[in-house]
């Protein structure tokens, strides 16, 4: 897959170090994975959960942190939209974000 907005990401850890290692982890998976239905993306996150509007929700780091993406299979790109803590999570609407 093709995922735009890396930064969102490196910026998220240098705030939070800790979620360094899982969400580098998380963009090396999808980065690297040609993944071309939701089954597919289930197979390999079993958290993750579609939200509608080709948004997906994934659990990072023991939910403790998440990643909204916007996927679009067919052209295998991935836009990050969201990512945060989960308690910032709670305060948006990932379907449309």
């Amino acid at each position: 897959m093709v995922v735009f907005s890396y930064p969102a990401i490196r910026n998220f850890v240098e705030i939070y170090t800790d979620a360094s290692d899982a969400m580098n982890n998380w963009y090396n998976i999808m980065d690297s994975t040609n993944f071309t239905a939701y089954p597919d993306l289930k197979q390999m996150f079993s958290t993750v959960e579609g939200v509608g509007n080709d948004r997906y929700v994934f659990d990072i780091k023991g939910n403790k942190y998440r990643i909204v993406a916007m996927i679009h299979f067919s052209i295998r790109t991935v836009y990050i939209r969201f990512v945060g803590t989960h308690k910032e999570y709670d305060k948006i609407d990932a379907r449309n974000i």
